[in-house]
């Protein structure tokens, strides 16, 4: 009985009796599927076929799209909040491309979802390109004509009636479309063919789309609050002379093969695009224009693209059409800056991306969320007042493509401002690059102001940041379980960004448990100041592990420092004035030889527990006219060039297991 049963309702539905007929006062009854015991069959409701009249669909119900569900001109197919259709391209072996919902031209479609029970379409395999999305086709103008056939399902679009009006759709979570016709022709998540001005689009989500997450075939219809997701041809595209507007628009790169944030072609309809956000963790490029085409977009910001704006025809001179953020479009220009769109108004998705871009300035206090990967992509700087905390198992992913990029992309902590790092044992904080190359970024830099052979308001080598100050006890923050990698960006022959960079930080600053890995310069640089540092690992970084200068006075406990690739310079290398820092149980490794402790100028330290293995030159004086090296003692002697200091390791290795 069960299968008469559905046979029964499949048939209803093709003749387009998925709800009650309407009354005389054109109410839509919902969709009752009961058989004659008045009994709710047990399987899920099966869609396909043709909709000839006003249909409404039940919300208690999930439906499987098994096939085309066409709704024809005159009838309107309505959805209400909460409703799941779900595409089953394994049903009687469907082919993909041929499991799809289609508006037609003269139809209508209200999609009422909330931002608590949004509408759902999806591939009950949950697999990108597993069937053919949403269609909805127009009388509005296209540059195809007049009564154009789609690429895809041989559908009828276009007209003159610019304000068609094919329904609306509110809070719609589309994903997993873009069946593939051929290697030209695809579906994707949202295709609206010469939709007119009539139409209202607004809360989208279209994700994980084997095609583009919305494209445009001419029309005039605009759309607002969009959320793109890793949508693996283009998340926009337009094409026939789109003239519509989109606001707020939210683009999220995760996953590699994807093409562009947005890809126009053909006749520039000149569209209005406020607001469009897109991030990147992957590269690629960002906006991508064809032919004439063209847009003005204002509240443009983009993060992560190797490529933020492609013309395509090398030919093409004429780029007045493109006006990118009130000016004409500069294609030297990256186009970084703030998200201008708040990713936290797309909540109402259930397990989006969770990815979001740090702003470049933090003036008041700002809470991380770990359940959030953060991408940087330029400058993150802590103001003087400003807090930025950042809870335990935090990801921070630097993006660049290239040296120079890598230099603007870093976090400082300025003069007056505070960090608060808040890793665990169990789960620490990790900032990286996304390309895992040494140099790719700048680093952690943090000034105070604590004193240094500097002075007052000196400025760094990097950034024109100011540091120093009588502020000994001055307190910067706290850093706790960071694991930090990928950094030593160059700025030229002789300056570098660090792992992690201290100018003048106070004594009053807490750092431990630090983990500084794959640097193109220094682990840790000290610049001055006061601060200590305890439990710090340090693995193969290029030039120093540990670095200190302009009259450091703090003290390093318990460090372990790793080498094992060829071109990096000391375990530690100290400059300038004595200050007499103490290290205390220092234990440094090396399978390729170089050098363990370098002092240069009249630099020292106190040194206790030294355990030195593998360096081909143990201690170098760099000034060989530097007779006195009593500021430069090592359990508790001055030091002897001729020693080796290949004592038992004073420092377990096992104590950083929660780095590796």
């Amino acid at each position: 009985m069960k299968n008469a049963k559905k046979i029964m309702l499949m048939a209803a539905i093709s003749m387009g009796l998925l709800a009650t007929s309407c009354s005389d006062d054109n109410s839509i009854e919902p969709i009752d599927p009961s058989d004659d015991s008045g009994q709710i069959p047990s399987e899920d409701v099966e869609l396909n076929g043709s909709v000839n009249e006003d249909r409404t669909l039940d919300a208690s119900e999930t439906y499987s799209l098994t096939g085309i569900l066409s709704v024809e001109a005159g009838a309107t197919l309505t959805i209400p909040a909460g409703t799941q259709i779900i595409a089953d391209t394994d049903t009687d072996q469907s082919d993909a491309t041929n499991v799809y919902i289609v508006v037609q031209k003269g139809a209508q479609i209200d999609i009422q979802g909330s931002s608590s029970a949004p509408v759902v379409m999806r591939s009950a395999s949950g697999e990108a390109g597993t069937w053919g999305g949403l269609i909805i086709a127009g009388n509005a103008p296209t540059a195809a004509g007049s009564n154009a056939t789609a690429e895809v399902g041989g559908i009828i679009y276009g007209g003159e009636d610019e304000s068609d009006d094919s329904g609306s759709i509110n809070y719609l979570v589309l994903s997993d479309a873009g069946a593939a016709i051929n290697a030209e022709s695809q579906f994707n998540g949202l295709s609206l063919y010469a939709v007119g001005s009539e139409t209202s689009i607004q809360n989208v989500a279209l994700v994980n789309g084997a095609d583009d997450g919305v494209e445009f075939f001419g029309g005039t219809v605009s759309a607002s609050n969009l959320y793109l997701e890793n949508n693996e041809d283009d998340a926009v595209d337009w094409t026939e002379g789109w003239s519509g507007s989109l606001d707020n628009v939210y683009v999220l790169h995760t996953i590699e093969n994807f093409s562009t944030a947005i890809e126009a072609d053909k006749e520039n309809g000149n569209p209005m695009i406020t607001n469009f956000t897109a991030v990147s963790t992957t590269g690629g490029v960002a906006l991508q224009f064809k032919s004439v085409s063209g847009a003005t977009i204002t509240g443009l910001s983009l993060s992560g693209y190797d490529t933020a704006v492609d013309i395509t025809d090398d030919n093409r001179t004429d780029l007045s059409g493109i006006i990118l953020n009130g000016a004409p479009v500069d294609l030297n220009l990256d186009y970084s800056g703030d998200p201008t769109v708040d990713v936290s108004m797309f909540d109402w998705i259930s397990n989006r991306g969770q990815v979001s871009v740090l702003p470049s300035t933090i003036e008041g206090n700002l809470t991380l969320d770990a359940s959030n990967e953060y991408v940087i992509s330029n400058t993150v700087s802590v103001e003087d007042g400003g807090k930025l905390t950042i809870p335990a198992g935090t990801q921070i992913t630097a993006r660049s493509d290239s040296e120079t990029d890598a230099t603007n992309i870093y976090i400082v902590v300025q003069q007056g401002g505070m960090i608060e790092v808040n890793g665990t044992e169990s789960n620490p904080v990790v900032m990286s690059s996304t390309s895992g190359a040494a140099g790719s970024w700048g680093g952690l830099v943090i000034a105070g102001k604590a004193s240094t052979d500097e002075g007052i308001n000196a400025t760094a080598e990097v950034g024109g940041i100011l540091y120093g100050g009588t502020e000994d006890e001055d307190n910067s923050g706290s850093i706790n379980y960071l694991i930090l990698k990928d950094a030593g960006a160059a700025i030229n022959a002789e300056s570098q960004y660090n792992g992690l960079s201290l100018y003048a930080v106070g004594s009053g600053t807490t750092i431990e448990n630090i983990a500084i890995m794959n640097g193109a310069d220094d682990g840790v640089e000290f610049f001055g100041g006061t601060v200590s540092v305890k439990n710090i690992y340090l693995e193969n970084n290029e030039d120093d592990a540990v670095d200190w200068t302009e009259g450091w006075s703090g003290t390093i406990e318990n460090t372990y420092v790793s080498h094992t690739i060829d071109n990096f310079s000391t375990a530690i290398e100290a400059d300038k004035r004595d200050a007499s820092p103490k290290i205390i149980n220092f234990t440094a490794v090396s399978t390729t030889g170089g050098t363990a402790l370098q002092f240069k100028a009249t630099s020292g330290a106190v040194i206790e527990g030294l355990s030195l293995s593998g360096y081909e030159t143990i201690i170098d004086i760099t000034d060989d006219n530097r007779n006195d090296l009593s500021g430069i003692t090592i359990d508790g002697n001055i030091v002897d060039v001729a020693a080796a200091y290949d004592a038992e390791a004073t420092v377990d290795i096992n104590m950083f297991d929660w780095a590796m």
